[in-house]
């Protein structure tokens, strides 16, 4: 995995928040985002609002899911797919060479409900509530293979359009 510092508020409002969160499976882990590829696409993980990892999948031009509502995309990924947008912002990368300069992203997020974002642990902590209990933080690990799964269903989508 490689992992690269890209300007965001996200990311600011993270790093800012990240003493809050105290130790938890998220401590050793990459500050807020990865970025491979898998099954020939670019791949990001990047941790979104309250310290949530999110996955997203870039598709070129021609694919089947380019510039399709994520809502009408049938991909079955951790909570569903929950964005797509062109290139912009912390959802962007630097495309190989040979590779497309516009993708597509595709992603999902883990903090819906039955999940734990680390931001929602220390809310709950340093307002003296109790938590949810049942709630599991999505580690890194746990995004990125969401990711490889998302991606593979991408190169098939290529395979065998519906």
């Amino acid at each position: 995995m490689s992992i690269e510092k890209v300007e965001c508020g996200a990311c600011e409002q993270n790093d800012e928040a990240r003493p809050s969160w105290g130790p938890g499976p998220w401590s050793a882990e990459p500050e807020n985002r990865v970025e491979f590829r898998h099954a020939g696409f670019p791949c990001i993980l990047h941790r979104g609002g309250l310290g949530a990892w999110c996955g997203y999948v870039g598709v070129p031009p021609g694919h089947p899911w380019y510039d399709q509502n994520y809502s009408e995309i049938g991909a079955q990924v951790h909570g569903g797919l929950t964005y797509g947008e062109h290139c912009g912002g912390h959802i962007c990368h630097v495309p190989e060479l040979g590779e497309p300069e516009e993708v597509y992203w595709l992603g999902f997020d883990c903090a819906h409900a039955g999940d734990q974002p680390p931001g929602m642990t220390a809310f709950d902590y340093k307002h003296g509530l109790p938590g949810i209990t049942g709630q599991v933080y999505r580690t890194v690990e746990y995004a990125r293979a969401e990711t490889e799964q998302l991606a593979e269903q991408a190169a098939a989508a290529t395979e065998h359009p519906a």
